[in-house]
């Protein structure tokens, strides 16, 4: 072979290296990418379609009257929010913990944990229940009218049972989530919605802001009944093993694991 014919051989070897290592490339691409959207895909419509319960309800209460909707939308901004945002923060934690117990092998602790995160949560919602039953002179405090902030304090003293659903939810969504059991919770969050349309109308048309209350509330009463179904339905049989006292343990140290995540996520959000 002369110098020529070698020269153009290794030219035409190189390009195919370099498109071979171009597709390979892109194929390596196209599969991470599918497997990043079958986890955060389902996560987020689940997130979607659990934020749509507050925002179809109030849509409704557009349709009763100006004072219920200012009164609506500052409790579910405000008030909602806050507790929401809190109980967000503090189970994140429990997500944590759950990936590093699934990786190493042990599934068996995700149950604990997942318990543990419902006791420190529970009782954080004790104190954050303040909230909601002095929203009036707090929202007094900043500025807001008298009977805007009345009517808004009582919707919220209505909500308080959607805390407590906010303290159960979140740390089964970090479990499900650390198995990448994430479909089955963008089914459950889309059912309660299909649901929720009918129901929320109908209590917003007959009873106003207590019909909106009961709406809501019902709702995720309903997504936290099916996603514990789900759980303790054999779905879940590696991870869960039913109630344990192992969950009262350590509640110390998860706790400020759990205090530490919810301020992270706070100075994410409204950083200083």
């Amino acid at each position: 072979m002369d110098e020529d014919s070698t020269s153009s051989y290794s030219i035409l070897l190189l390009t195919n290296e370099n498109e071979n290592s171009q597709v390979s490339f892109s194929i390596k691409v196209w599969e991470e990418n599918k497997i990043v959207w079958y986890i955060a895909g389902p996560c987020i419509l689940s997130a979607i379609f659990k934020f749509s319960l507050a925002f179809v309800t109030q849509t409704w209460v557009g349709h009763v009257g100006t004072l219920e909707l200012a009164a609506f939308g500052l409790q579910n901004l405000v008030i909602s929010g806050l507790t929401y945002g809190i109980m967000l923060g503090m189970g994140s934690a429990l997500g944590t913990l759950c990936g590093q117990a699934y990786g190493a092998g042990k599934p068996k602790m995700l149950g604990i944990y997942l318990q543990r995160a419902w006791v420190i949560l529970l009782g954080t919602a004790l104190p954050l229940t303040l909230i909601s039953v002095f929203a009036t002179p707090i929202l007094l405090i900043f500025g807001q009218k008298e009977e805007i902030a009345e009517s808004a304090g009582t919707y919220s003293i209505w909500m308080i049972p959607q805390l407590y659903m906010y303290a159960l939810n979140s740390p089964m969504q970090r479990f499900l989530q650390a198995q990448s059991k994430v479909i089955p919770l963008a089914w459950i969050s889309f059912l309660v919605l299909v649901i929720h349309v009918p129901l929320s109308w109908f209590c917003v048309m007959r009873w106003g802001l207590v019909g909106a209350a009961a709406s809501l509330n019902f709702s995720w009463v309903l997504v936290v009944i099916l996603q514990y179904a789900y759980i303790v339905s054999g779905s879940c049989n590696d991870c869960w093993n039913g109630f344990s006292w192992l969950a009262f343990t350590e509640l110390l140290d998860f706790l400020w694991l759990s205090l530490a995540s919810a301020v992270m996520l706070w100075l994410v959000v409204f950083p200083p």
